[in-house]
């Protein structure tokens, strides 16, 4: 993930003109803690960090050398997933609580727990196993429409524009991923009215309803609303 320190690559050098190299050292190893403090407690990067100086991994920053560079890499998957589950719960159906616990954290195809330890290629998938999850996210639980997980979507791709991309999308989850997954949708068909002006293609075809949904019908796996994250980079 990109901090932030590059923008200050210009003041540094203008603040170091006319230091000995030995205090330009010690300003550089200063300026590169003051910027970590920074970025951690905005919330921009995680806590969670590998730290190279002069290309030694976990030296501290007093070993810095000019012209060397001092790097810290963020393993940001807990930060952004953490943020993504809570504005999930913010915005769930409260009637219960059991929704708003229900998500769940997928890469590789199973559940992941240590957030820490995702691959920062991976691509991760949080949906809810709830089998009445698909109704929260239509409008069908006294929430707006695309309010839970297409609404936290914005959300993440505003908060981590240019380090995560976000998207919403309705996916068959197989078996063995959850106990619970996937539901096996019950019940009877139901018969939506067409609109009857020329706007709407069944009319044009002649019929007085909708064409009924295969991802809708009963003896059907439920198709589970997520949010897909991966990396922009």
């Amino acid at each position: 993930m990109a901090s932030g320190f590059e923008f200050f690559e210009r003041d540094l050098r203008v603040a170091t003109v006319g230091m000995e190299p030995d205090e330009i050292d010690r300003a550089v190893a200063a300026f590169a803690r003051q910027e970590l403090r920074r970025v951690i407690a905005e919330g921009v990067a995680s806590p969670d960090y590998e730290r190279y100086v002069n290309g030694v991994h976990g030296a501290l920053e007093e070993a810095y050398r000019s012209p060397g560079q001092i790097l810290y890499e963020f393993t940001n998957w807990a930060l952004m997933i953490r943020f993504a589950l809570d504005e999930l719960q913010k915005r769930s159906p409260r009637r219960s609580g059991r929704f708003a616990s229900s998500f769940i954290v997928i890469s590789s195809g199973r559940i992941v727990t240590d957030y820490r330890a995702i691959a920062a290629g991976a691509e991760v998938i949080i949906a809810n196993f709830q089998p009445y999850t698909r109704k929260a996210e239509t409008g069908l639980l006294k929430k707006p429409k695309r309010y839970v997980f297409d609404g936290t979507k914005r959300m993440l791709n505003s908060r981590f524009n240019g380090v995560f991309r976000a998207e919403t999308r309705f996916l068959n989850i197989g078996s063995g991923v959850h106990p619970e997954i996937p539901y096996i949708l019950k019940g009877n068909v139901r018969i939506r009215a067409a609109a009857q002006n020329n706007l709407s293609s069944a009319f044009r075809e002649g019929r007085a309803t909708l064409a009924s949904r295969k991802d809708t019908a009963a003896g059907q796996p439920l198709t589970y609303p997520a949010i897909v994250i991966n990396s922009a980079t």
